[in-house]
């Protein structure tokens, strides 16, 4: 362990805990440094709204998994109310959008069956087809044609066949090409697996994500979702056919052998999903911030992606991008260094993430600390 350990410290990539404290859309340091924080996942900037809600609970933990008694009346609502909000029979509350994903692919893809995987899809993902006992095959990042080649190969020799992605990409908000994808697991008899983590809350006219804003919700049956970023909460879920979320619940570890979601995540989820019109604003509002920041910067992207509050800046080297990150850090601003192995090699960036919280004097502040990089 300190031989990989000390191999991380001499390349750069040793992490650290922390401990910070969080305002709002500041970020406090232990040194009592306040900063503008443009590393959260808070898109809606729900987590403090939802702060000052009152949401009284009888518990802070469910006190056991699921399938013991930790499923209160409270978390049949919210799975009811996410169930209504994807406009799918049923939906399924996991206590982490990490365990909804690894857990959801590796119980429903099978010994037999085969999984196409795009290469740039979220760790969580990438756990649950490794977790799987299906064979995995990973295709070039959003490369609908090697998906079509792929099962136009290896399809007759499998039972089953799943095309697992996100529907937005977390390092570079790139949209995957769920239409097309639809079209070719359509000709090949496959089904759709889609990560609506960061689309939920900030794509389609209800907000529940790209497969809404691409009109194919009706061809992917099967979509995870969190609570946890633009939502403002913590929790994962799956939105699918009754009979896949009850195969969820009878195979799925994560959700078997966890404990059930908190009470207060419960509460605020439900909260947080009782007022679409406050989702409506906020989404709107950072929209149109991520499309000024990329027109003002000069990053030129799909209208479909203009909106979305995940703007990289491409740096190239570790070194560079941790000396970028302290920069705008000394210029009272937290924009995090990522760095592989959460991106490829030589692909290291700035992420920036707006929030519905931020400002115009907050962007402009960014902006100028931007060009000398």
């Amino acid at each position: 362990m300190n031989d990989r350990l000390d191999d991380l410290r001499r390349r750069g990539r040793m992490r650290r805990l922390h401990p910070r404290r969080i305002e709002g859309v500041d970020l406090i340091d232990q040194s009592g440094r306040r900063l503008i924080n443009f590393g959260s996942n808070d898109y809606l900037g729900l987590a403090s709204f939802l702060a000052s809600k009152t949401m009284r609970v009888d518990s802070v933990g469910a006190r056991a998994s699921g399938l013991v008694c930790g499923w209160t009346d409270r978390h049949q609502l919210l799975a009811e109310k996410i169930a209504e909000f994807e406009r799918t029979e049923a939906a399924v509350v996991f206590p982490s959008g990490f365990a909804a994903c690894s857990g959801t692919v590796s119980a429903l893809c099978r010994q037999g069956d085969l999984i196409l995987s795009d290469e740039l899809n979220h760790a969580s993902l990438i756990d649950g087809c490794r977790l799987s006992k299906a064979d995995r095959m990973v295709y070039p990042h959003r490369d609908v044609d090697s998906v079509a080649r792929l099962l136009s190969q290896h399809r007759k020799q499998h039972r089953r066949v799943w095309i697992v992605t996100d529907s937005v990409f977390s390092m570079d908000g790139h949209v995957a090409p769920l239409r097309e994808l639809c079209v070719v697991a359509s000709d090949h008899d496959a089904t759709l697996i889609v990560d609506e983590a960061h689309g939920t809350g900030i794509l389609g006219d209800r907000f529940s994500g790209a497969c809404e804003s691409l009109g194919v919700k009706d061809q992917v049956p099967i979509r995870i979702g969190t609570l946890s970023k633009a939502l403002g909460g913590q929790g994962g879920f799956v939105a699918c056919p009754r009979v896949v979320a009850e195969f969820l619940v009878n195979h799925s570890r994560p959700l078997i052998y966890s404990t059930a979601l908190s009470m207060s995540a419960v509460e605020s989820a439900i909260v947080a999903l009782e007022h679409p019109g406050e989702i409506r604003r906020r989404r709107d509002l950072v929209c149109a911030m991520s499309r000024q920041l990329r027109s003002q910067l000069g990053l030129a992207c799909p209208a479909s992606e203009s909106g979305i509050p995940i703007i990289p800046i491409p740096i190239g080297s570790d070194a560079d991008a941790v000396a970028a990150s302290q920069r705008l850090y000394e210029s009272g601003m937290f924009v995090p260094a990522i760095r592989p192995p959460t991106v490829p090699e030589g692909q290291a960036r700035l992420r920036i993430s707006l929030s519905a919280d931020h400002n115009t004097e907050m962007l402009g502040r960014l902006i100028e600390g931007l060009p000398s990089f």
